[in-house]
């Protein structure tokens, strides 16, 4: 391996002068693209390239095709699985897209518009706003987060439940493959049967079957006004049975439905001041709902107003803040945005991004919370998520003061009691950060003998060579 690092390294003047843009090979350069932001994967890079075009981008993958180069394509490097980061041999080249910033085009009567993969998410959503339009994919790190790399880990956030996830806010990509091929599929057609969808195989492919470099996305009216409260519930069934309620009453108005445990609101009040809870109400659990309504200010608050009071009298909730201004709004979702931040300020922490369905989230928290605290007593649960598209962020946080390497011992079985509590329930131990390299050697786990030998065949055909970010998703 090392032989094959120094005979690479030997020709990247030659790669140097092929494309535009930049190519790091100082370690002290390259240290920030080989170490993910949760401080947990960390590797060495033959280089990184910086390029300035999709052709550039060709150009770099032709030249790895012939000197047998493993690539990791990076975005914003905000994932959470391992997925952006080179490994410890120091072969690969980090090929980084964020110099591709176009924003290319905006069609507001088809209601798309289309970006490089460099363009941050928080970018794209001003871009439809700018045009009069809305692009609702949301989460913690979009101002950092790139939309390349959104696609290639298909995305969720907090408005899957009405939007979908960034799947189904796609209609086109453009693609550099492992040949070094750029194919175009950038079409902004909402029906378009003619065989194989290309562009489904490349989102959520994790950059193992080729390079995003721009995407066709959809924009939707924006709304006409949005309501969103914070409510105290008792317990995750309690959650469920006001989900249903608010699905009755606001139908396709309601936005998100969030989940977050009483530590969690503690945790966030904690370590970052200004998420203060609005309720003084105690309770052992809380609802972040929210609706856009597209007909007036004054049906939103209507509706939301008599979903609320229905809720109240039936007890569903015991208390609730209605947020009455955009900057209320935004304080009670900054609370939501810095769970991950916060817990990551705690300490130490096991983290599962899992997926069960709806109607048994309430019974999958009682009985896996009680499993994990039996097995090891004083751990503490911080579980909170998107309730209403059944995808929990369930994590696992040491007694106060018992961060470390015991703690962290205990990851393995942490993850045997969760991924069997998932199993059982028919779930998915990756609901919308992918698999990476964390996941990886746990996926055939969850799939059949026959859906990981088409994931082969498929990663065969697209990457004869097994240069396109090799060991993640598969080994």
């Amino acid at each position: 391996m090392q032989t094959t690092a120094v005979a690479s390294r030997a020709a990247l003047d030659t790669l140097d002068a092929s494309f535009s843009g930049r190519l790091l090979t100082d370690p002290a350069d390259t240290a920030p693209f080989c170490t993910d932001w949760i401080k947990r994967w960390s590797g060495q890079a033959l280089a990184v390239a910086q390029p300035d075009t999709v052709d550039d981008i060709a150009a770099i993958v032709r030249w790895c095709a012939a000197n047998k180069v493993p690539i990791v394509p990076q975005g914003g490097n905000t994932g959470m699985v391992g997925g952006a980061v080179p490994g410890p041999d120091g072969r690969a080249l980090v090929l980084s897209t964020k110099r591709l910033r176009t924003v290319r085009a905006v069609d507001p009567v088809n209601n798309t518009l289309t970006v490089e993969a460099g363009v941050t998410l928080v970018e794209v959503q001003q871009a439809a706003l700018k045009a009069g339009r809305l692009f609702p994919l949301s989460l913690g790190a979009e101002g950092s987060c790139t939309i390349g790399g959104n696609l290639a880990t298909n995305a969720g956030g907090v408005g899957v439940l009405r939007y979908g996830n960034a799947r189904e806010l796609c209609l086109g990509v453009e693609v550099v493959t492992a040949e070094g091929q750029v194919w175009n599929g950038l079409r902004g057609l909402r029906k378009d049967n003619t065989g194989y969808d290309l562009r489904d195989l490349f989102i959520g492919s994790e950059g193992t079957l080729g390079i995003i470099t721009a995407a066709t996305l959809k924009m939707y009216p924006l709304p006409a006004a949005r309501m969103t409260a914070l409510a105290t519930v008792a317990s995750p069934h309690a959650a469920l049975r006001l989900l249903e309620l608010a699905q009755q009453r606001l139908a396709a108005s309601l936005t998100a439905f969030e989940l977050m445990s009483e530590f969690c609101m503690d945790l966030a009040a904690h370590h970052f001041p200004a998420c203060r809870k609005p309720l003084d109400t105690p309770s052992p659990w809380y609802v972040l709902l929210e609706s856009s309504d597209p007909i007036s200010e004054e049906h939103a608050r209507d509706s939301f107003d008599r979903l609320m009071e229905e809720a109240m009298e039936s007890g569903l909730i015991s208390d609730a803040a209605v947020a009455t201004s955009l900057a209320q709004s935004e304080a009670f979702w900054n609370i939501r945005h810095h769970l991950p931040d916060a817990q990551t300020r705690e300490g130490d922490s096991i983290k599962h991004d899992i997926s069960v369905p709806i109607s048994v989230i309430g019974d999958f928290i009682v009985a896996t919370n009680a499993a994990l605290e039996a097995a090891s007593p004083g751990i503490r649960m911080v579980v909170f998520g998107h309730l209403g598209d059944g995808n929990l962020h369930y994590n696992v946080s040491p007694a106060p003061g018992g961060s470390g390497p015991a703690f962290r011992a205990q990851q393995e079985m942490f993850n045997e009691i969760v991924y069997e509590a998932v199993r059982r329930a028919n779930g998915s131990i990756s609901a919308e950060h992918g698999i990476g390299q964390l996941k990886r050697d746990q996926l055939p786990h969850f799939k059949s003998d026959i859906e990981m030998a088409l994931m082969a065949r498929l990663k065969a055909a697209f990457d004869p060579q097994n240069i396109m970010n090799p060991g993640r998703v598969l080994r």
